[in-house]
């Protein structure tokens, strides 16, 4: 479920700020606290209430899909979950995904852990899936959202245009993807290939 038999969290990988690990069920009253947060749905375009059947729902489907790798995110002073990203329509013939992601804690936001996260699930694609191209979408009027996407490497490849009806506005939607090639791990690729210890 993402935490051991001691209650201690699971971290697959992590930066020195910033681990990634499973996605946890006992989590779900705190992924459901931050969808339910204004200052958080609104950024992926979910203003509206979650129930917790619909939490629980939305998990099940979640680890059932063989097409999507999702991660809690942690900050790594305590550890404690901060947020979750995830790569959705993982293509093993195209070699392809796209990621979403999301700080859940809204007091955390601009502090930088949305880009190393985003670096974390990129180098877990790019070194852990061999995957050519990851996509993403965002909303425009998230310039933090797209300066902490630049930051990590993403270029924007088109918009759709007024297609987001928020407050009463219409803006377009920001397509940004980022190649293998152009990337440069920060754990994963030494970790893999480094000589197994004796």
């Amino acid at each position: 479920m993402g935490s051991d038999e001691s209650g201690t969290s699971i971290i697959n990988f992590a930066t020195e700020r910033v681990g990634l690990g499973p996605m946890r069920r006992d989590l779900i009253p705190t992924y459901l606290r931050w969808i339910n947060d204004i200052e958080v749905a609104r950024f992926v375009g979910m203003v509206q209430p979650m129930t917790e059947e619909q939490e629980n729902r939305w998990f099940d489907a979640l680890s059932r899909d063989e097409t999507a790798v999702h991660f809690t995110i942690y900050d790594m002073a305590g550890p404690r979950p901060i947020g979750s990203v995830g790569l959705n329509g993982i293509s093993r013939r195209d070699h392809k995904a796209e990621l979403g992601v999301a700080i859940g804690e809204s007091t955390l936001h601009g502090h930088g852990y949305g880009t190393e996260a985003v670096r974390l699930a990129c180098d877990y694609g790019f070194n852990g899936l061999g995957l050519t191209n990851i996509m993403l979408r965002l909303i425009a009027f998230n310039e933090r959202a797209l300066r902490a996407y630049t930051r990590a490497g993403f270029t924007e490849f088109g918009r759709r245009r007024q297609c987001n009806f928020i407050g009463g506005q219409r803006f377009d939607e920001i397509y940004m993807d980022l190649l293998a090639e152009e990337f440069e791990s920060p754990v994963l690729a030494h970790r893999l290939t480094e000589p197994p210890r004796r």
